[in-house]
């Protein structure tokens, strides 16, 4: 019968998962084209004749949701998005999410759009949520109500040192605004000052056009303001949508920041890292206040994903890798982040069991890491955090 799948016997026991980095999902109903959408990282259609749902990420959508709907796996996706329009988009969410096996969500707060809050993300999964606060959507908000330089940095500083009060960490978009190869230490106060002038001024004869910060100046400021908080900073390396430059994403980019960086105590994450997942594993292995994780890269993978992350685990050390699934819009891409990582997961470290490398009780200690531990540990979620949404 559909929508009753067994659990792989060989699929390893695991805590509820705890989702380092995510997003809301939207609260409407989806039509085909908004649907697809959000199986790519383009910003435009398919091209004419294809479909995003002939995708790793579109086929693993397929394998694993329907099931949850009722339906048979691999259901054509017209009959799967019937049935979604059927059931509407707060039972499918609900249904999706309670499914996923994620215990804890770290929200990014920072996209745009009629997106659930980390609250009803909770809610609708049975589980617990907290607040990653995005700087430069937080200087963006500043700036709205800034009438000079002076009331800009005096609110930034402001807005940093609350939101610290109540947020697990803050995170970085850098890699889009401007590139990963930004001058390592803090920039000067009087370089700050005349960037926040320029800034300020750009947007005001813009009309708002120039609203976005991408002045390399203040993105060293927004970094160095975070990390003076001692929370953790997720920093945006690898892959994402055309509004970013590929080839200046490389996490390896950030050696210099990331030595500047250490006597602040800040724990840097590195997420995603495609294809530059290694080089993240790398800067995981040799410094001490570096994690890494490859969460959207095993959402877009989908069968491939096990070798993504047996990439990542040849160097980095096992208590400096994270789960996520950087899941935004669609509740699908929680169910398929979580069951992708628990399919790779299980299948490689059964297998080093198998040939004698691992233990088996290493391999249930490790898995153990990577699921929920070892971002309990970073973020200080334990069971009395105190930051729960």
């Amino acid at each position: 019968m559909p929508g009753a799948e067994r659990p792989d016997p060989a699929e390893l026991p695991l805590p509820p998962l705890v989702d380092h980095h995510c997003h809301g999902v939207v609260r409407s109903e989806l039509d085909s084209a908004a649907f697809e959408a959000f199986l790519t990282e383009s910003d435009a259609p398919a091209a004419l004749g294809t479909t995003f749902f002939d995708s790793q990420l579109g086929f693993a959508v397929r394998r694993w949701c329907p099931p949850l709907l009722g339906l048979d796996p691999h259901c054509p996706p017209a009959r799967y998005l019937a049935r979604r329009r059927e059931m509407g988009a707060r039972e499918v969410t609900r249904r999706l999410l309670a499914a996923s096996g994620i215990g804890e969500f770290l929200v990014d707060t920072g996209l745009p759009g009629d997106l659930t809050t980390p609250r009803e993300l909770a809610a609708a999964a049975g589980g617990t949520a907290h607040e990653i606060v995005r700087l430069e959507q937080l200087a963006e908000r500043t700036a709205d109500t800034a009438l000079t330089a002076d009331d800009f940095l005096t609110g930034l500083a402001d807005g940093v040192r609350e939101a610290a009060r109540t947020a697990a960490g803050f995170k970085s978009v850098a890699a889009y605004r401007y590139g990963l190869d930004l001058a390592p230490e803090p920039p000067a106060p009087a370089d700050v000052h005349t960037a926040a002038e320029r800034w300020l001024a750009r947007r005001a004869e813009s009309n708002g056009a120039a609203a976005r910060v991408t002045d390399p100046v203040l993105l060293r400021h927004l970094l160095w303001s975070a990390a003076h908080t001692g929370l953790p900073l997720q920093l945006h390396t690898g892959f994402g949508d055309p509004d970013l430059r590929l080839d200046r994403c490389d996490p390896l980019a950030l050696t210099d920041f990331i030595r500047a960086v250490r006597p602040t105590g800040c724990t840097l994450i590195l997420l995603h890292g495609y294809p530059y997942h290694r080089g993240a594993g790398y800067l995981a292995a040799v410094f001490p206040h570096v994690y890494a994780d490859v969460g959207l890269a095993l959402t877009h993978t989908g069968a491939r994903a096990g070798a993504v992350l047996a990439e990542m685990m040849e160097l980095a050390p096992f208590g400096k890798v994270l789960f996520s699934t950087d899941a935004y819009g669609l509740p699908e891409l929680y169910v398929v982040g979580a069951r992708l990582f628990r399919e790779g997961l299980s299948a490689l470290v059964n297998g080093w069991v198998a040939e004698g490398a691992w233990s088996r009780r290493d391999a249930h200690r490790v898995a153990a890491l990577l699921a929920a531990d070892n971002a309990r540990r970073v973020y200080g979620l334990g069971s009395a955090s105190g930051r729960d949404i």
